[in-house]
C-alpha cells in the first residue's frame, strides 16, 4: 500500500498544514508550494518575522551564517539554524528548530519542524516530515534519467503522479543514512530507517528498515 498524507505526517508540526491536509498524497502539493509560501508569508507578523529581501520571511531568532544564500519565496521558522554555504533556492518552507547545514541545497520543499539536513544534502521537490533526518551526503534525486514522468510504485500498487520533478516524501521520524540516494518518487513511511550508502526507490513501509543491499525488514 502507498502511504497517504495522513499516514505519513502529523500536520500539527508545520505551517503548511492547510495545504497538505487538502491532499490525499503529499506529492499532489508540489506544484502549489510557491503560491502557498507567498500567500502565507504576507500574513506573518512583523513582530516575529523579518523580511530582509523580497518574499523572504525569517523568524527573528533564526541563526544564519554569513555565507548562506536565501532566495524567495521562502519562510524560515523560529529557532532554526542556517549553516555556512546553505543554498535555499526558493519555494521553500522551513519549520521551527530545524538545521539546514553546510552546503545543503533546498528547492521547492516543505520541511516540517525539528528536521535536520545538516551536511552536504540536496533536497528538491520533496516533503520532509517532523523530526526526520538525512545523514551527511544523502540526497533526493528529483528527475529520472530518461526525463519521463514519475510513478510511485509499491509491490501491490502503482500511482502515476504526472510530475517530471518529484524527489522524496519522508514521513515523521524517518532516518536516512549517510551518502544515500533517494530516487524520484521514493516514499518512506513513519519511523523507518535507510542504511548508509543505500540507493532507494519505491515505497518503504512505516517502521521498516531498508538495508544497503535493498533488503527490507520490519523494525524490532
Amino acid at each position: 500500500m502507498i502511504p497517504t498524507t495522513a499516514s505519513l505526517f502529523d500536520c500539527t508540526h508545520t505551517l503548511a498544514a492547510p495545504l497538505l491536509e487538502k491532499s490525499t498524497y503529499p506529492w499532489e502539493i508540489l506544484g502549489q508550494i510557491k503560491d502557498f509560501v507567498l500567500a502565507l508569508g504576507k500574513t506573518l507578523s512583523p513582530d516575529e518575522y523579518d523580511s530582509p529581501s523580497e518574499n523572504v520571511w525569517i523568524a527573528k531568532d533564526v541563526k544564519i551564517a554569513p555565507t548562506a544564500s536565501i532566495t524567495g519565496p521562502c519562510i524560515i521558522g523560529k529557532g532554526t539554524e542556517i549553516r555556512p554555504g546553505a543554498f535555499i533556492r526558493g519555494s521553500v518552507l522551513v519549520g521551527e528548530s530545524c538545521v539546514i547545514g553546510n552546503s545543503t541545497e533546498l528547492k521547492n520543499v516543505i520541511i516540517f519542524d525539528c528536521v535536520q539536513v545538516p551536511h552536504f544534502n540536496y533536497v528538491g521537490d520533496s516533503v520532509l516530515g517532523f523530526h526526520s533526518h538525512m545523514g551527511a551526503g544523502a540526497v533526493t534525486s528529483n528527475v529520472k534519467s530518461d526525463k519521463t514522468l514519475v510513478t510511485v510504485k509499491s509491490p501491490d500498487e502503482q500511482i502515476p503522479t504526472g510530475l517530471k520533478k518529484f524527489g522524496a516524501m519522508l514521513g515523521d521520524y524517518v532516518e536516512v543514512g549517510c551518502n544515500s540516494v533517494l530516487n524520484p518518487g521514493t516514499v518512506i513511511g513513519k519511523e523507518s530507517q535507510v542504511y548508509p550508502t543505500s540507493c532507494v526507490r519505491g515505497v518503504l513501509p512505516a517502521r521498516h528498515i531498508w538495508k544497503n543491499n535493498g533488503t527490507v525488514v520490519p523494525k524490532r
